[in-house]
């Protein structure tokens, strides 16, 4: 059967992928991405559905997508993922008594959220099971789906944005280092309003939380402090960070880039700080960025400063050939981190999950 179109619907661009997989391995054969309006989507709810629409609309027909079934993912505040632990129980037992463990755990009233759950033996005690539990608002749930069958697209497959991460790490970088396998992998994908951050241990997800924080922070910040447009504290954002671009930019504007890429950095790692120090079995042996924003102001080097643990960015497209009849390889070069997303997306199948 073939895998779905990875359609990663972020609150500053959608970005889409469709990978071809095959036994000689796989490749990429289309990627695209379309900006959208400010506020179009907010917090990873829909504000502006016609905008978003549009933009997915765009994307089917400059990339031919026809009727592919598609894979999407949902985060934010109304996506509540808890990692819990019950004893060892047949999957029976363990869906009638989910909802329950649910209304300790998850802050929504459990008519307002739809459940799904992951369950594998526990790494450190025999008699119980490690259960990753997920709820999300039904309300994002509906207008996802809806946006992408009002561009006449299919939806097949919902999953969580960290999750999706976790699946193009694991295609793109797995079974590689004895380091990973012995140890954790921070996954961190800096969006432009949310981070998504999943530690990754043994093959399974120990720690997921999504980091209010991402690249509109520096736009924020420049538009205040030099007194611009957002549209243009957007472009000075990029031309910053864009250390061959050659751009004469505002006196003053790297050291705003630099604080606001050092207070982003210093956030998310107390997240995984305050994680690893609950978890005294989990040792990070390596952090790896992905996301729109990672090569702001040098985030990469404030992380690496605060890591304690190699820090690279991700390249989801390091094992996948690039079909170069289709798609100019130094745009897939210049994008690859923030496809991270869609890619995990596109490995998934019709089937895997029920919207």
């Amino acid at each position: 059967m073939a895998s779905c179109v990875g359609l990663d619907i972020g609150s500053s661009a959608i970005k889409a992928v469709v990978l071809e997989q095959s036994r000689r391995g796989t490749r990429l054969v289309h990627f695209g991405i379309e900006y959208l309006p400010a506020r179009a989507v907010v917090d990873g709810a829909v504000m502006d559905r016609p905008a978003v629409v549009e933009a997915i609309a765009r994307l089917k027909g400059a990339l031919g997508l026809g009727s592919h079934p598609v894979a999407t993912a949902i985060s934010g505040h109304s996506v509540i993922v808890k990692k819990i632990q019950m004893p060892v129980m047949g999957r029976e037992q363990i869906a009638e008594r989910i909802p329950a463990e649910a209304e300790q755990h998850i802050p929504f009233k459990r008519d307002e959220v739809d459940l799904d759950y992951q369950a594998t033996p526990s790494r450190t005690d025999p008699a119980q099971l490690d259960i990753i539990l997920v709820a999300a608002k039904k309300e994002m749930i509906s207008e996802y789906l809806q946006v992408i069958r009002d561009a006449k697209l299919k939806p097949a497959v919902l999953d969580v944005a960290a999750f999706s991460v976790q699946n193009a790490f694991e295609a793109a970088y797995g079974d590689t280092d004895q380091a990973d396998r012995a140890g954790a992998v921070a996954l961190v994908h800096v969006g432009n309003a949310v981070t998504h951050v999943n530690v990754v241990s043994g093959g399974s997800s120990v720690f997921v939380r999504d980091v209010a924080v991402g690249g509109a922070a520096f736009t924020d910040e420049i538009h205040r402090r030099l007194e611009v447009s957002l549209d243009d504290a957007e472009h000075f954002k990029i031309a910053g960070s864009d250390a061959a671009g050659g751009e004469a930019v505002p006196d003053g504007l790297e050291a705003i880039i630099e604080e606001v890429a050092e207070s982003t950095a210093a956030k998310i790692q107390r997240s995984i700080d305050f994680f690893l120090a609950t978890a005294p079995d989990v040792k990070l042996t390596r952090m790896l960025l992905s996301g729109g924003s990672v090569h702001l102001g040098g985030l990469c080097r404030q992380f690496e400063q605060r890591a304690k643990a190699p820090v690279e960015i991700m390249d989801p497209f390091r094992r996948t050939t690039v079909d170069a009849a289709k798609l100019e390889p130094a745009f897939v070069t210049a994008h690859a981190a923030e496809a991270a997303v869609a890619f995990g997306l596109a490995l998934r199948r019709p089937g895997d999950g029920d919207p």
